[in-house]
């Protein structure tokens, strides 16, 4: 069985950086293929960034490229989002996914096996 804890989020005034933290246990998240979603009250989930396993490719949506980064710490066992220049839009409960088992297409939230409970991000501006 998979958990995954996410860490890191809180309120930051705009243009400013938080970095959250999803450690998973059980599994490790090199074999994984990770990912960043969020939701924001009375909106659709959207895919923030995610990497597939053994470097096979990353994904950023354009809302997020060039500001936010995900990478692996594998001896951690832990997946990061640092979020840079955060913007009035971006406040949402934030959550990591895993999937083991592959996706076929890197943003189909609906193949992700594994979730995290969510951890809040709020921007002042």
């Amino acid at each position: 069985q998979v958990q995954l804890v996410e860490s890191g989020g809180g309120l930051v005034q705009a243009g400013g950086s938080l970095r959250l933290a999803c450690s998973a246990s059980g599994r490790a998240v090199s074999m994984a293929t990770m990912g960043w979603c969020r939701q924001a009250p009375g909106k659709v989930r959207e895919f923030v960034a995610a990497i597939r396993r053994s470097g096979g490719g990353t994904y950023d949506a354009d809302s997020v490229k060039g500001r936010f980064t995900l990478y692996r710490d594998n001896a951690k066992n832990t997946v990061y989002l640092q979020m840079n220049s955060l913007k009035p839009e971006d406040p949402a409960v934030y959550f990591c996914a895993a999937s083991y088992g592959g996706v076929s297409a890197i943003t189909h939230d609906y193949e992700y096996d594994y979730w995290g409970q969510g951890i809040q991000v709020t921007v002042s501006s």
